[in-house]
């Protein structure tokens, strides 16, 4: 019986090893790929085959980014013999100790190691001027080779914040599949947010290699390979011309400038300035970043869509339109100033201007005394509590495009600032019954607790200009191979102010051009009917902030445009003459007001020469 037994336990035992070991190789030949991908990494040879990034076109076909060949000098470490170390230093121009501090970071210790057989890259990004000279010297060098890749090539050195930059992918990026070690990305700006129309798609070559890594040709007659497809050109929507002649105004300036126009949404012009030349962040030539990052002027700072500056008085239009929808003012509603506005101990001061004034006379001679009246008849409108009127009016203003990020295609906008009642609870209001709106009274003149991006103001104005209704802010006019743009920049935005209400603020920023006592009467331009406003945003750290926002023509828009020149005084000195010069040289093709030109071009924010007035 015991032998029985020992055999069937002999045979069960043989018969559960079998099955343990079949099962095993069923998983390793057919579920498990990792010995297949290693013996396919032994006899394979995968190449990936980049595609030339797409092209960037003005809304007039002029080229703004091509592409200009670079080169990547690759090694096999187990192929290098002896070379003249100081003659490949100089054909590179590098120093002999870093081609020396590479091919020891390069070679692996066991010169039979697989990586010994592989080719990595030597030095990224040779310029065609050096490839021309290393391919003359080429074979000399043993185990050397070059595979070719594209940089950017900047045909026109301007808009570097809103085109953006190209670089290698980082940690967080690599985590795309799409992505290998050593690839690039685009960074920032249109490079970064039409990425995967700009790049193309990767092509492949398969090559069968022999155990030491030598190529012995196609793998299965190329029948694998796949072809590299360059990527979409984009035409934008900016104004090459504009845009240079923008960046030449403001040249020594600090501050941003940005041109909408009102009938699409497109952005005809967007300047940051102080900028740099986007040459400075192509290819190898990128150190000059940490330059750049470390200047005090931060050139790498987008002003156009990153700084939340308070608006000052361009602010006073958006206060009219929401007392107007709530009720507390009418076109025809008049207020007294006597240099100010003044309760109790508060005194708030306004310039010398004819009084009493009407709503659009307010806009255009900018009346401090006016704005803070009808404000405080918002926040102080019965039955409602000082709270829920508060409430209602952040609502209007939001409508109007302030406080929350438009949509733009930039990936670095940011949101501007109305702040929340929760904000006030916090900060002043300790109770629902503790809201007092004098408290809040800087916010009727553009200052306190709020600050709006200048795409914002510039979008702002375009709002105005149609009398009601925006489309979101885009740079983009066309993506080759695509019928139309993405949707949401083709889609009439409205607000919650009436309609009818925006004809009497429309009047009042044509006062201000115009008008006895406008504040902007000396940029008006001749032939042209401009609509405009004036801001003196106050700083606490300096001088204040000049701004101005404006549209033409008064019938039918053409351009809407809103500067911010920081730290140079009035709203009329500095910003509104900018204004007012891009708007002609964008309807009539040429500027005829060279002494308005020369003025602006004397300005020197680092010598201070601006206006504190």
């Amino acid at each position: 019986m015991n032998l029985d037994f020992r055999k069937y336990m002999i045979g069960a035992f043989i018969i559960l090893s079998g099955l343990v070991l079949l099962g095993r190789l069923f998983f390793l030949q057919i579920i498990d790929d990792t010995y297949k991908a290693s013996g396919d990494s032994n006899s394979q040879r995968w190449v990936r085959q980049y595609p030339a990034r797409g092209q960037i076109f003005d809304r007039n076909g002029l080229p703004i980014v091509t592409n200009q060949a670079a080169y990547d000098l690759m090694i096999i470490p187990k192929d290098i013999q002896p070379f003249d170390t100081a003659e490949l230093a100089n054909i590179l121009g590098i120093s002999k100790d870093v081609i020396k501090t590479t091919l020891r970071r390069l070679t692996p210790k066991q010169k039979k190691s697989l990586l010994s057989y592989k080719p990595a890259i030597f030095l990224k990004q040779l310029s065609a001027e050096t490839y021309a000279v290393l391919q003359e010297h080429l074979y000399k060098y043993k185990g050397f080779s070059v595979q070719a890749r594209t940089l950017r090539n900047y045909v026109r050195p301007i808009a570097p914040h809103l085109l953006g930059y190209v670089a290698e992918v980082d940690s967080t990026e690599i985590k795309d599949p799409y992505y290998k070690i050593g690839d690039y990305i685009g960074k920032s700006g249109i490079e970064q947010f039409y990425e995967k129309a700009l790049r193309g798609k990767m092509g492949l070559n398969i090559y069968q290699v022999d155990v030491r890594g030598q190529i012995k040709g196609s793998f299965l007659n190329g029948d694998l390979d796949t072809m590299a497809v360059v990527g979409s050109n984009l035409t934008l929507s900016i104004d090459a011309e504009l845009q240079t002649y923008a960046e030449h105004l403001m040249g020594k300036m600090r501050g941003a400038a940005v041109a909408i126009e009102p009938a699409t949404g497109e952005i005809l012009m967007m300047v940051s300035v102080p900028n740099y030349d986007p040459a400075l962040l192509v290819g190898r030539v990128r150190s000059d970043y940490l330059k750049l990052s470390h200047n005090l002027g931060k050139p790498l700072f987008d002003r156009s869509v990153m700084s939340a500056y308070p608006p000052g008085s361009t602010f006073k239009v958006a206060q009219g339109l929401a007392g107007l929808q709530h009720g507390t003012l009418t076109p025809h509603s008049t207020c007294g100033c006597t240099g100010g506005y003044t309760v109790g101990r508060f005194h708030m001061g306004c310039h010398a201007h004819a009084s009493p004034l009407n709503l659009p006379q307010a806009i255009g001679n900018s009346c401090n005394s006016y704005f803070a009246t009808a404000f405080r008849r918002i926040l102080d409108n019965k039955p409602l509590s000082t709270r829920e009127n508060y409430l209602q009016w952040r609502e209007y203003i939001l409508s109007l495009g302030f406080g929350e990020k438009l949509g733009i295609d930039l990936p670095q906008e940011l949101s501007g600032k109305i702040p929340s009642a929760e904000d006030y609870d916090r900060k002043f209001f300790p109770t629902p019954e503790s809201w007092r709106s004098l408290t809040l009274v800087s916010l009727a003149i553009g200052q306190g607790e709020i600050g709006n991006t200048v795409v914002q103001m510039a979008n702002f104005a375009a709002l105005i200009a149609n009398g009601g209704y925006f489309y979101t802010p885009h740079l983009i006019k066309k993506i080759a191979g695509r019928d139309t743009v993405p949707p949401q920049y083709a889609e009439k935005r409205f607000t919650k102010v009436d309609t009818s209400h925006f004809e009497a603020v429309q009047e009042g920023m044509y006062y201000a051009v115009t008008g006895a006592g406008g504040t902007a009467k000396w940029v008006a331009i001749p032939e042209i009917e401009m609509c405009g406003k004036t801001g003196t945003a106050q700083n606490p750290h300096g001088i204040n902030h000049s701004t101005f926002m404006a549209y033409a023509p008064r019938n039918y828009p053409k351009i809407a445009v809103a500067v911010y020149v920081e730290n140079s005084g009035s709203g009329a000195s500095w910003a509104a003459p900018i204004a007012s010069l891009l708007i002609e040289k964008y309807l009539k093709g040429e500027t005829a007001r060279p002494w308005m030109e020369n003025r602006l071009l004397s300005f020197n924010l680092y010598d201070n020469h601006a206006e504190a007035n």
